[in-house]
């Protein structure tokens, strides 16, 4: 199933990002705009996105041709390929070019985006349309779209992550099943880990923050931590999730090689959005990953078969077996438009009416973001997709919330990630306590 690179990957300037400083209400132009405008009337509005693969414009185009024809009179002006940089700009600067809606691939913003005015709260609209978000969308995307109970955005599709894992390799090693638990799937990875003089043949998973998708949110997605508690000071040392995960991936580097040997190897694999990713080319032989890496897998044309399955959860979580990370791009409405009540016939339409959706992640081979979307007959897909459907759909699925400097916290919990596998951090609770105060002062200098 060929598919683009997923929105994650645009998230490479993601520090650039998460510092990047939103506008306050003052400065949208909110209180000199508003829903006055009559949506029955002649307009158009513009649209920016970031999307810029052939597929993903075509896609785009026909989401946008659909709804004009369903809103005769609303036309859309496109603007694509526009990052988080140039549409805050925009929106800071508003007039008849800037935009009336934007969508971002990064969710780690909508803190920003809600906390400073910058995109209205479409509470009201879904109110006003009769519309119940909680029973539209799936739960982790329900709760990635709003901050402080102002939901300024809206889910745009989605990314689920989960488990690939060699076939080949698999029968070979005598593993009938994938792993459903974390301790089957450490003894997995032993198992098909395979040294080769100094280095390895095969790898049975690489464990480092440093590799390809194994951040500390996508590892402790699975054991449904709290990252805040209910006064917003960070739970990281006081939630018992957070000390497992860590203590989990930092056993796998030591049993499967340690820092040092995993490190040396990782440098001479190949790239993560090309053909040579190391689980393409049978070197890694399970692989955390999106759902866009099947696409890209089979593109690469493997010399074995590719299973798909939810990452394994902890032993005593053994009856969530099926949750994962779930993450996506967002849509909203900028507060400085004067044209609000199409804006939002336009959002209405691309992110809750079933045919739409499913229509768009078919061309853009994401995870629908609603739970009609999510069943309908309509999508078309490789049957080892349904997988990352069904983590999606999962109510125990889990999400980073938002936080009003964006994901300023994941970067710090990350760093401590970095210097606990590589031996830098000894003690980890003294380090977890360390980190939740640098993001509880982050936070409070942001406010």
């Amino acid at each position: 199933m060929p598919t683009a690179i997923p929105e994650v990957a645009r998230k490479a300037a993601f520090v650039l990002t998460v510092s990047a400083v939103l506008l306050t209400t003052a400065c949208t132009g909110q209180s000199n705009s508003g829903a006055t405008d009559d949506a029955s009337k002649d307009t158009t509005i513009n649209f920016w996105h970031a999307w810029s693969a052939p597929n993903e414009v075509a896609a785009v185009k026909s989401l946008v041709t659909g709804f004009e024809k369903a809103h005769p009179n609303i036309h859309v002006n496109v603007v694509g390929n526009m990052t988080d940089d140039k549409i805050n700009q925009a929106l800071r600067s508003g007039g008849d070019m800037a935009p009336d809606v934007i969508s971002s691939f990064t969710t780690n913003n909508v803190g920003k985006f809600c906390s400073s005015g910058a995109l209205v709260d479409l509470n009201p609209f879904f109110e006003k349309s009769g519309i119940d978000a909680g029973k539209t969308f799936p739960k982790a995307m329900n709760e990635y779209t709003q901050f402080d109970g102002d939901r300024c955005t809206v889910p745009l599709l989605g990314d689920a992550y989960g488990l690939y894992y060699n076939k080949t390799a698999f029968a070979k090693a005598g593993i009938e099943n994938p792993p459903k638990t974390w301790s089957e799937f450490e003894a997995d990875a032993k198992k098909l880990t395979v040294p080769q003089g100094d280095g390895y043949r095969q790898l049975g998973f690489m464990p480092d923050y440093h590799g390809w998708e194994s951040t500390t949110e996508h590892y402790f997605g699975q054991f449904s931590p709290t990252y805040f508690d209910k006064n917003g000071k960070s739970n990281v040392a006081a939630d018992p999730a957070f000390e497992k995960g860590f203590t989990l991936q930092r056993k796998l580097v030591d049993e499967l090689g340690g820092f040092q040997k995993l490190e040396k190897f990782r440098a001479t694999l190949g790239d993560e959005w090309g053909a040579k990713h190391p689980f393409h080319t049978g070197q890694v032989a399970m692989q955390l990953d999106g759902e866009w890496r099947l696409g890209m897998a089979e593109a690469a044309k493997p010399k074995f078969a590719i299973g798909v399955a939810p990452l394994p959860v902890p032993d005593d979580q053994a009856d969530q077996y099926g949750k994962g990370y779930i993450t996506g791009t967002i849509t909203g409405i900028a507060a400085s438009s004067h044209k609000q009540n199409a804006a939002w016939e336009f959002v209405k339409y691309i992110s809750t009416d079933t045919d739409a959706v499913v229509g768009f992640a078919n061309g853009i081979h994401n995870v629908p973001s609603t739970l009609a979307a999510l069943k309908s007959p309509k999508l078309t897909y490789d049957p080892r997709f349904k997988t990352f459907l069904d983590i999606a759909a999962d109510p125990r699925s889990t999400t980073s919330p938002a936080s009003v400097n964006g994901g300023q916290y994941l970067v710090t919990i990350q760093q401590l990630g970095y210097d606990y596998e590589s031996g830098k951090v000894t003690d980890l609770k003294a380090g977890l306590k360390k980190a939740a105060a640098q993001i509880d002062t982050d936070i409070a200098q942001a406010r």
